[in-house]
């Protein structure tokens, strides 16, 4: 993907800055900070020991992020220790100096904040978002895990057995396994040839002296970058941070990294890897520069034009036109010594030597002088806006600072870019079109399906056929005040609710039905799914194609979505387009064009998926969960079908079923910044244009469950084992049990969470154990959820039992309970950051018959709750002996 998304290697997203401007300090002297673009922007104080310190206000949220980075990452080890920076980094949870195993995410999980810690090539952070008024206690906790992990020996072997089953969990995963063989393949020779979590037969080898060597060589404050941002008082921020750091030595000098060169390959490389696998998964991979190249902008708008979405050439080319691929995307990765081109595709085995063929072909005669202005503005727009939207969350604001003053040095890094992003032109993208995409550069990795008959030599004898020559012959040289929400009635019983927020020039509009898979027939499941899909891939005036381009152009976004008692349609753009976005949104609904050709291209999408998603353990498991469970419609069909059913689905049987869903009622929730009267006039037009008042089925009756309450899932040549106890719970209906068991979740859920303690910390028994709630209106569940080895399935078994036992029996102590409540509402405010999200909320909510702040109500109902109200929900619905048992096994 491209830099913009990439920017903190493989494990973060880079978000934009607001300007800060109006919350410039009043006393920092001018020799403490550096004031960016004229005084707008994060101010940056150096301390005495060479650590940067980078505050940003921010007021938009009651919550502070602080971030601490450091120049020690997987490209940092030797083969000896590869793997260590990662092992790191789930120590820093086992216990420090001054707090006990556990004890760190208890303090921050206890005041409604979140922590967590990321591993790159380049760098490892450790983060921790909190409220405003606990921003101490964010900054202690990330100076004491960097600083002062206790590395227990015996605490450090608990935890290699869970980094070794991760590591076995990522092979599961073809996209995993797919990218690290490519990465040893590209960058043979350097230390970005080995994976972030290293390998097995070193991890099992690595010491608490190790660790302690590691932290003493790279751990140095000159390497080190400290962001806080939110709503702080710069001032208590500067002294906070000098009485945390300040004192801190470094212990040897530190030499910035130089980046490698490229590898040394005359042609290309391609292995082949048979597995269990549904599908064909095909990486290709060229080296290019690293990320302070001055060829970034032009490589990233090159890519983006060639495979970064859907209007672009080659998922035109292979997805549309030729029907060869399910998907296909081209993308960069830009890092601190070295970047890689990446195009993957994933496609049915029958296809490959074809669409291999095909590849190399487009590959050899592609012309970027020939895309036309309309495309490199959409380009142009498109990477932008991936930039400047990022600002929506207080989180993806600290990295974004974060990255720019880290690893290019202020963020003057940030115009920068955006200046050669608008003046990168055909020429030059021609040039580094040649410069790069070479055929003797060229490493794929391409995983098919045991028993399918691929020769490799064939694959690379193709490459050298279609696309000779090494390239070196084309070398190239260098606003409106918020006034708060309301609602408007509609024609024929629908709800209009507006949420103003002029923060950002977007808008977001949610659309959402009663109905979904309600008002289908049993031998009709996966129909809502196939209208989901196919309704945004035409119209009565646009083809697919045009509809793409349209909205690429405007740098928005138009989704459906069907559900098992909903059916929504999501948009998200510029407020400066609402004037040509909303005749679109009303001619999406009213008049879509459901042509034979995009259903057939929806189908072999949707059931591509299906078979992608038995591919994976969890979504093996997620996919039989409802049909297992219930013996009633719609919460009993497979939501999108099956393989063997979708094929005979058309065009006449989902406009039947859309004329149906669009006779209801809808209710319509705009977020944003957006002209009230247009929305308005828009949503009582197309309710009349619709002739909505029908009658939606009825969502009270609660479905029938099954009798068979235990069923094993298999997915053979797998390392881990899945296991789910799920119990029965009321529907969202029942508001005071709903907040109960929502307290009840969260006390067992998160790191340091009630299953999370006991059985990953205390026994070691999987890598992720966790509680989860599933409601609609009328019913619901509570599931415990394990990640184990086989071998360790019983075990687990026996300790959810244990737990039910404990929650029958004993009292939660008043401690576990607060933690509980801060917890429901630090994530109620996380989750809603983005314009979309709060649209989304109060349109489903009110769609289902709930009022539009039911979410808000049940978090605040659940800080009433009691210890006495928990043990009583937890006898009421957590019944062992009731429970449903869900395994995937290998």
């Amino acid at each position: 993907m491209p830099r913009l998304m990439l920017m903190l290697g493989l494990v973060t997203v880079l978000m934009s800055c607001t300007p800060a401007g109006k919350h410039a300090p009043t006393s920092l002297s001018p020799d403490q900070r550096l004031t960016i673009e004229e005084g707008h922007g994060p101010h940056i104080v150096t301390l005495e020991n060479g650590l940067s310190v980078l505050i940003l206000p921010d007021d938009r949220f009651p919550l502070v992020n602080v971030r601490l980075y450091v120049h020690a990452g997987s490209a940092y080890e030797t083969p000896q220790i590869t793997g260590i920076s990662h092992l790191l980094e789930h120590m820093v949870f086992k216990g420090t100096a001054k707090r006990g195993p556990g004890e760190t995410a208890m303090q921050v999980e206890s005041v409604g904040g979140n922590l967590n810690a990321a591993t790159s090539f380049d760098y490892t952070v450790y983060y921790v978002e909190v409220p405003d008024r606990d921003y101490a206690l964010g900054m202690d906790i990330v100076q004491d895990m960097a600083f002062h992990a206790k590395i227990d020996p015996k605490e450090l072997d608990s935890e290699r057995k869970v980094v070794l089953s991760e590591l076995d969990r990522g092979q599961d995963s073809p996209s995993n396994r797919l990218f690290k063989t490519i990465q040893g393949m590209i960058w043979k020779g350097t230390t970005y040839e080995w994976p972030i979590i290293g390998y097995r037969d070193v991890v099992e080898k690595l010491s608490a002296d190790d660790i302690h060597a590691y932290i003493g060589r790279l751990y140095q404050p000159q390497s080190m970058l400290l962001v806080v941002a939110g709503r702080v008082d710069e001032d208590k921020v500067l002294s906070e941070a000098r009485k945390r750091f300040g004192a801190l030595r470094n212990t040897r000098e530190t030499v910035p990294p130089a980046p490698f060169p490229v590898p040394d390959q005359t042609a290309p490389r391609v292995q082949v890897i048979p597995g269990k696998w549904n599908k064909v998964y095909l990486g290709a991979a060229f080296p290019i520069p690293d990320l302070r190249s001055s060829k970034q902008a032009g490589l990233e708008l090159l890519t983006h034009l060639m495979g970064g979405d859907e209007t672009s050439r080659f998922y035109r080319t292979f997805k549309y036109d030729k029907k060869l691929v399910d998907d296909i995307s081209v993308t960069t990765m830009s890092l601190e010594r070295s970047g890689v081109l990446y195009i993957s595709a994933t496609l049915d085995a029958d296809k490959l030597a074809e669409f291999w063929k095909e590849l190399m072909a487009e590959l050899a005669s592609f012309d970027p002088s020939t895309f036309t202005d309309q495309e490199l503005e959409r380009a142009r727009l498109n990477l932008e806006d991936s930039l400047f939207l990022a600002k929506e969350t207080l989180s993806g604001l600290a990295s974004k600072v974060g990255y720019f003053q880290f690893f290019e040095g202020g963020q003057q890094a940030e115009s920068n870019y955006l200046f050669s992003l608008r003046h990168v032109d055909r020429e030059e993208m021609t040039a580094l079109y040649h410069e790069f995409l070479r055929p003797d550069r060229l490493s794929s990795c391409v995983l098919v399906p045991e028993g399918t008959a691929v020769d490799t030599a064939a694959l690379t004898g193709a490459v050298q056929s279609a696309w000779p020559g090494s390239g070196d012959e084309h070398a190239a040289t260098d606003a409106a005040v918020a006034k708060g929400p309301s609602t408007v009635d509609l024609p024929g019983g629908g709800k209009l609710l507006l949420i103003p927020d002029a923060t950002l020039p977007y808008t977001a509009l949610s659309l959402y039905w009663p109905g979904g898979d309600r008002l289908i027939a049993p031998e009709q499941q996966g129909l809502t799914a196939l209208a989901g899909r196919s309704l945004t891939r035409g119209t009565a005036t646009k083809s697919a194609t045009e509809l793409e381009d349209f909205l690429s152009d405007r740098a928005a976004s138009v989704g459906a979505r069907a559900g098992r008692d909903t059916f929504a349609l999501n948009a998200k753009f510029p407020s400066r387009f609402t004037d040509d976005l909303l005749p679109l949104i009303r001619e999406i609904v009213a008049a879509p064009a459901f042509d034979p050709a995009e259903v057939e291209r929806a189908k072999e999408d949707q059931i591509a998926g299906i078979r992608r998603r038995e591919d994976q353990p969890l979504g093996l498991a997620f996919r039989h969960i409802f049909p297992f469970l219930f013996q009633s419609a719609p919460y009993s069909l497979y939501h999108r079908g099956t393989p063997e059913v979708l094929p005979s689905f058309g065009p006449d049987q989902l406009k039947t079923y859309w004329k149906q869903q669009t006779s209801l009622p809808f209710y319509l929730a705009v977020c944003g910044d957006f002209d009230a009267a247009k929305v308005r006039a828009f949503a009582a037009s197309l309710a009349n244009d619709l002739g909505t008042g029908g009658q939606a089925p009825a969502t009270s009756a609660p479905p029938l469950w099954n009798g068979e309450h235990d069923k094993t899932l298999h997915l053979p040549g797998r390392n881990q084992a899945h296991l789910l106890a799920v119990f029965p719970i009321p529907g969202k209906l029942d508001l005071n049990d709903t907040a109960g068991l929502e307290l009840l979740r969260a006390a067992l859920a998160g790191q340091s969470g009630l299953l999370f303690r006991d059985l990953r910390d205390k026994q070691g028994l999987g890598y992720t154990v966790t509680a989860m709630n599933w409601q609609a209106p009328s019913t619901g569940f509570m599931a415990f959820y394990i990640g184990t080895v086989p071998e360790k399935v019983d075990q687990a078994r026996d300790g959810f039992e244990r737990t039910v036992k404990m929650l029958h029996g004993d009292l939660l102590p008043e401690k576990e309970i607060d933690r509980a409540r801060n917890i429901l509402l630090g994530d109620y405010s996380k989750e809603r950051q983005t314009l979309l999200s709060r649209s989304r909320e109060a349109a489903a909510s009110t769609a289902l018959g709930l009022d539009r702040s039911y979410d808000w109500e049940v978090v605040e109902r659940a800080q009433k709750m009691t210890a006495q109200d928990l043990r009583e929900l937890a006898r009421k619905y957590l019944n062992w002996d009731q429970a449903y048992f869900l395994r995937v096994l290998p």
